[in-house]
Parts: C-alpha cells; sequence; structure tokens
C-alpha cells in the first residue's frame, strides 16, 4: 500500500471531500490495515456521537471483543438496521438453534443494542421442518433467504447451521444487487469457500454468481477437522482399520471423505465407506456387515436430526467399546444425540471446532460461559459461541462502516484482521474463512459431552 495515497485518502475524509462509506471503500481497495483505518475514521468522528466501551450495564469483558481501536458506537440517530438469522429451531435442533439465537441476543445486548449509529433489531428465522425432526429444509431455507435479501433493513444474514442450508443461500444473496454479505456460526463443509481435492464440479466459484465473494466463516472448516480426526485415530488412538459411514448430506458426505483420505494417507486401511439410510427404521444389517469387515473404529459423518442415536444404538449392540471406537464429528455435539442413543453414547468420540464453552480459557470466553448459563440455566450449546462471535464481528462491521449499506458493511467485514474473540485472536484469510484452527476432542462420559484434549491435523 502507498502510505502517500493512504494519507490523501485520510485527508480528503478530515476535509469532507469524502464521506465514511467512501473512504472505508477506498482504504479497503488500497490495502490499508485495520487498524489505520479505524484509526482514522476515529480521528474524523462527527460531531456529537457517542462511543462507549461496552453498552451501559454490559459485562465489561464486553470491551475485551474485537479489533483494537474500533470504537463502538451507540448512538441512533442514523435509523435502524435488521440483522436476521437462519438455523433450525425445533425438534433435535430446538438447543442448538435455541442456544444459538440467544447468543445473538446476548450479543446485541451487550452493546446496547445499536452499532454505527443504528439501532439494531434481530429475528431468529426458523428453516427447519417437523417432517425432518426439525432439521433443515431446503424450500424452508430459500423461502427465508429471499425474505432477508428483500428487506431494505437487512444488512447482514447470520446464516446458516447447515452446509446443505448455505449452498441454497449463499447464490440468492451474492445474486442481489449488491451482494448481502452472509457469515455462519456453524457451516463447515470446505467447499463453500475452499478449493480442496473433496470438492465437487465448480466448488466454490458456483456460488458466487455475481462475482464478489459474499459468504464469510467465523468456524473451522471440515478440511481442518476430518483430519485432525483421522490424525488422532490413527496416531493417538492406534486405530489401524477403519469403517466410515456418512449421511450423503454435503457436511457428513464432505467430512466422511476427508476422514477417510487423511487416514488412508497415514497408513491407516479404510476396509468400507458408504452412505446409511437415516430413514431406515434400524440398522442392525448394516452393522452385520460392518462387523464382519473387522474394524476397530467406525467414524460416522452424520449430524444428529438423521437418525444418527439409532445407528449408535444398533452398533453397540453387535460392537462394544472395548472392541470398536465410535467416532464422530461436530454434527454430533448435541445432547439430544446422547440422550437418544441412551447408554450406547457412553464413551463415543466427537470431535469439534474449538472448545466446549466451559473450557474456555480467555477472560472473555470465561464470561460468556457464566453468563449464558445463568441465562439459559443450562450448559449453552458449543455452536453459541460462535453465533456470539458472529453477532460481535458483524456490529464491529456495522460500527467500521457507519453506514446502512451492504457493500460498505461487506467489506468492513473483509477487512477483520486481529479480532480478539471469545476463543483468542483470530482474522478472515482471503477465501473469509477464520485463521483459527483449534480443534477438540470430546467423549461422552457420564451422559456429558466431556473435553479431552485439543487436536490437529497431521503436519503438512
Amino acid at each position: 500500500m502507498s502510505e502517500q495515497r493512504f494519507d490523501a485518502l485520510v485527508q480528503q475524509l478530515e476535509t469532507q471531500r469524502i464521506d465514511r462509506r467512501t473512504f472505508l471503500v477506498r482504504a479497503v481497495a488500497l490495502g490499508a490495515s485495520v487498524p489505520a483505518i479505524g484509526a482514522a475514521l476515529l480521528r474524523t468522528q462527527p460531531v456529537g456521537a457517542q462511543v462507549a466501551t461496552p453498552a451501559a450495564g454490559g459485562p465489561a469483558t464486553a470491551a475485551e471483543i474485537g479489533m483494537p481501536g474500533i470504537e463502538h458506537l451507540t448512538t441512533t440517530d442514523k435509523g435502524t438496521i435488521k440483522l436476521y438469522s437462519s438455523w433450525p429451531l425445533t425438534g433435535a435442533s430446538e438447543k442448538i438453534g435455541g442456544d444459538s439465537a440467544e447468543a445473538v441476543r446476548l450479543c446485541l445486548e451487550d452493546r446496547g443494542n445499536a452499532a454505527g449509529g443504528f439501532a439494531l433489531e434481530y429475528e431468529a428465522l426458523d428453516d427447519g421442518i417437523a417432517a425432518n425432526n426439525g432439521g433443515w429444509d431446503a424450500g424452508k431455507e430459500s423461502e427465508n433467504a429471499n425474505r432477508v435479501v428483500n428487506d431494505p433493513d437487512a444488512m447482514v444474514y447470520i446464516a446458516t447451521y447447515n452446509s446443505g442450508a448455505s449452498k441454497i443461500s449463499i447464490p440468492i444473496l451474492n445474486a442481489a444487487e449488491p451482494p448481502m454479505p452472509m457469515i455462519t456460526p456453524q457451516a463447515t463443509y470446505p467447499g463453500l469457500t475452499k478449493d480442496t481435492p473433496s470438492n465437487a464440479e465448480g466448488e466454490p466459484e458456483i456460488y458466487y454468481p455475481s462475482g464478489t465473494r459474499n459468504f464469510f466463516r467465523v468456524v473451522p472448516a471440515d478440511d481442518i477437522q476430518g483430519p485432525a480426526a483421522a490424525n488422532w485415530a490413527f496416531s493417538t488412538l492406534g486405530a489401524t482399520k477403519a469403517y466410515v459411514l456418512h449421511d450423503n448430506q454435503l457436511y457428513g458426505a464432505g467430512v466422511a471423505t476427508l476422514f477417510r483420505d487423511t487416514f488412508q494417507s497415514l497408513g491407516g486401511e479404510v476396509v468400507g465407506f458408504e452412505p446409511f439410510d437415516p430413514e431406515a427404521p434400524e440398522y442392525q444389517a448394516l452393522m452385520t456387515k460392518v462387523a464382519d469387515a473387522g474394524p476397530d473404529l467406525v467414524y460416522l459423518g452424520a449430524i444428529v436430526n438423521l437418525n444418527a442415536s439409532k445407528l449408535l444404538q444398533d452398533m453397540r449392540a453387535l460392537m462394544g467399546p472395548e472392541e470398536v471406537t465410535f467416532l464422530g464429528p461436530d454434527g454430533l455435539v448435541n445432547q439430544d444425540f446422547i440422550e437418544g442413543a441412551g447408554d450406547a453414547a457412553e464413551g463415543a468420540y466427537i470431535t469439534f471446532a474449538g472448545v466446549p464453552a466451559n473450557t474456555l480459557s480467555t477472560g472473555a470466553g470465561q464470561d460468556y460461559y457464566t453468563r449464558m448459563s445463568e441465562r439459559l440455566g443450562e450448559e449453552p450449546d458449543a455452536y453459541a459461541t460462535y453465533a456470539y462471535e458472529a453477532a460481535a464481528v458483524v456490529l464491529q462491521a456495522i460500527d467500521v462502516a457507519q453506514a446502512k449499506d451492504r457493500t460498505a458493511i461487506l467489506n468492513a467485514l473483509a477487512a477483520t484482521e486481529g479480532f480478539q474473540g471469545l476463543l483468542g485472536e483470530w482474522s478472515f484469510s482471503d477465501t473469509y474463512d477464520t485463521t483459527a484452527t483449534t480443534m477438540s476432542l470430546n467423549v461422552v462420559k457420564d451422559g456429558a459431552i466431556t473435553f479431552q484434549e485439543e487436536i490437529a491435523p497431521p503436519a503438512s
């Protein structure tokens, strides 16, 4: 970046030859750092604007979250900005979706329900249907995305939980003029943003018809989770023969493929790789086939809504935990999965992109866990942490943009760098993925998901 060009741009802002939105867009295009942009915006704060760290009555640790040098504005004289989320809220996903929505509300309350000079309103949309046990539905997600993109007050879509749902809504928001920013706390399929060997043809470009990227991810993707799980299974657990099952959805099949490929590359043998029928009444025949293959580990790429608990029950009816280890991804980090499987869940290993809320080590993270637990009256779902994080990033982007403008807010999101979050410091990469890579291994112990250790993919 040319310092002279940036200094000239700042001078134009100071002399009001350009507005703050134009300054932000041009500064990002120049490659200016986020602290430099923030300092310039703060120095040229409009007369009468109020700043706060944090909102009156909010927790002191709310001030610890965000990028240094970006002040939070609590005035609301510019009007109203609407934020929507979209994920399942009922059935087997009631706690996942409900806790995430509550985390977004907590984040907004911590900041006085305001940012960038605007009052903020939030509505949690449900993209699940009863016929899917509350699981996501393509038609419902499409309906939600179209509703949001056509609301002139809506600036950011905090969505989705399921990667398959994101596959539907990203192009809808991207084809809008201008594209609308979308940020996910939970969807982890790599092909939504990255070029990986497991991508379907045309991914990820097919999701961005405008040619402009508009999808952000605050959670590490499965190109980290799948290989980390395989590395632990082979190198730490000592498993040498794995049978891999998946629910044939974008997320489940994707993470299962990445697990399989990495396990084989390490020297492990995959004795079976196939989808299962989520609507089957039982899996005794499938589990007989699995047992006959002689694995010492079964990996299941699936989400809780798709009969994963029944599959584990039928597995344990034939193969005990001393004989065969069960391992699954974060789509199973759900109390409903444990309760549905009953005693069969005991000893099951589940990976997660991050760490459970009760093991957060930052001051802000510990404060969040305490307040969310009190608010809910129970342990918060693991992904609620990322919902709070996503909302915090969005609010700071609105503070930077100080405009009811989707392009300005998208550019501010893209410039997120050195963000101090609940799990530590991270930035957005050039694919708008988080640079955070923390993964954890958890085990079901006494009916609860219990943190075991942090894990990582094999060294390159």
